[in-house]
């Protein structure tokens, strides 16, 4: 899996030796936080190899390419590092939640540059990807050949929807969040969200109806 092999150094130019960490379990993350403010650089090493697969699962759910994902994982990272000194915990979780909020931030900003792309989706598709399309819709594909296409004819119509529609839609319908979790990740009002995801299904309803019209 990604999440296993990917290696990255948090922030750069800063000595993250593995050798340096010393049991990580028996910290919390409150206490870990604390020592990196104080000076402590293998601290953050701690936190990194905590939440290390976590970060690079969530960015894997916008991005495919291995490259892409170490660099956001990084930026993702240098950013949870920059900003340690704004997190206010005291609470069970409330850090995850918290590096959670900074990474879909970091896959947000990612995604904007990319931009929306043109609305010539369907000229992209092939003749074979439109018969998987119907086989899927149709339930008649083997679940093995499922499985093979439908994360890339997927990541064609996810790459149609505007950066904000699709971050919902990935972390209502990938991540299991509820809405209220959604907006607290993303910073929005819970009927900003559920107005996102109205334009985003009206979106690929249109794009199935064109599809198969």
């Amino acid at each position: 899996m990604i999440d296993e092999t990917i290696k990255i150094n948090p922030v750069r130019n800063v000595n993250l030796s593995a050798a340096k960490l010393s049991e990580p379990s028996e910290l919390t993350d409150d206490e870990l936080v604390k020592l990196v403010l104080a000076g402590d650089e293998t601290a953050f090493a701690c936190v990194f190899e905590r939440y290390r697969k976590l970060v690079v699962h969530l960015v894997s759910r916008f991005f495919r390419q291995r490259q892409e994902i170490e660099d956001i994982v990084q930026q993702a990272f240098t950013k949870i590092y920059l900003s340690l000194k704004d997190f206010r915990g005291g609470h069970d979780k409330s850090f995850s939640a918290w590096l959670t909020r900074l990474t879909v931030n970091a896959c947000y900003d990612e995604l904007r540059k990319h931009g929306r792309r043109s609305e010539n989706l369907f000229s992209e598709f092939t003749d074979e990807e439109r018969a998987c399309f119907e086989q899927i819709a149709n339930d008649s594909a083997p679940n093995a050949e499922k499985s093979l296409v439908t994360k890339d004819l997927a990541e064609k119509v996810l790459a149609r929807l505007d950066a904000k529609e699709r971050l919902a839609l990935t972390l209502l319908h990938g991540e299991d969040f509820s809405v209220a979790e959604v907006a607290n990740i993303v910073g929005w009002s819970e009927s900003n969200v559920k107005t996102r995801l109205f334009r985003c299904r009206n979106n690929l309803r249109n794009i199935f109806r064109h599809l198969f019209s």
